[in-house]
């Protein structure tokens, strides 16, 4: 077997599949039941953000205190996971076009070592990808349960990345994929590969201003991306 060429990275909502608002709504319905307290969004986006950051954001933004926040965020990340699963159950996971087809091609090619990179917690990794059957084609993790700093995640798949293969990737050897600027911006102190998909919130002009290396509408094409990924 030849050695990994290309450490790929994906981030999981509105990249890889669409949860149709699963997690927001299980997130919020946690904080209420924790902390006990509610409030509207006002514009607040989950996007990029990581889960245990979006939880003492709106706890705190809604009347927690702070120190509050953080000691009880444990048991609201708990309370998350059970939600999502609940929410998960009644078939919500829509995978996005082309996915499929991009992480089966992807998985089965030697020259790459495919992982995920995202603010979900572990559990709720799990909890999303199951029901769509790709989640063993990842056998690299680095999640919000490594850290709740975006921009901490990359070294943690490079750690985990040669302890797997016993190469060191680097460069544009990293691979980076996501929906959000936080996606494109988060390897830049590494020096990734930075490729961007409007399947969020964000346009293909709006990712295009922070300079990714390549960005689609969509994976609809998936060969197009595939292609982009090994070059």
């Amino acid at each position: 077997m030849s050695e990994p060429q290309r450490l790929v990275l994906f981030d999981i909502d509105c990249t890889l599949i669409d949860a149709h608002d699963a997690g927001g709504r299980a997130i919020v319905r946690a904080i209420a039941e924790t902390y006990g307290v509610t409030g509207t969004l006002d514009g607040y986006s989950f996007h990029g953000r990581t889960d245990p950051a979006i939880v003492v954001d709106l706890a705190t933004r809604w009347g927690t205190p702070e120190a509050l926040a953080r000691e009880r965020l444990a048991a609201c990340l708990k309370r998350y996971v059970a939600l999502l699963r609940d929410e998960v159950r009644v078939g919500l996971i829509e995978v996005l076009p082309g996915v499929e087809d991009l992480v089966n091609a992807l998985a089965v090619d030697e020259r790459v070592l495919l992982g995920l990179l995202t603010g979900n917690v572990r559990e709720g990794v799990e909890a999303k990808l199951a029901p769509t059957g790709l989640l063993p084609s990842f056998k690299v993790i680095a999640d919000a349960s490594d850290s709740a700093q975006r921009s901490d995640l990359p070294a943690v798949a490079v750690r985990r990345a040669e302890a797997l293969s016993g190469r060191r990737f680097a460069g544009k050897e990293i691979v980076i994929i996501g929906d959000s600027p936080a996606d494109v911006l988060c390897g830049a102190d590494l020096g990734v590969k930075a490729i961007a998909v409007a399947t969020g919130r964000h346009s293909v002009d709006d990712l295009a201003e922070y300079q990714p290396d390549f960005v689609f509408p969509d994976f609809a094409e998936w060969r197009r991306a595939y292609a982009a990924i090994l070059r």
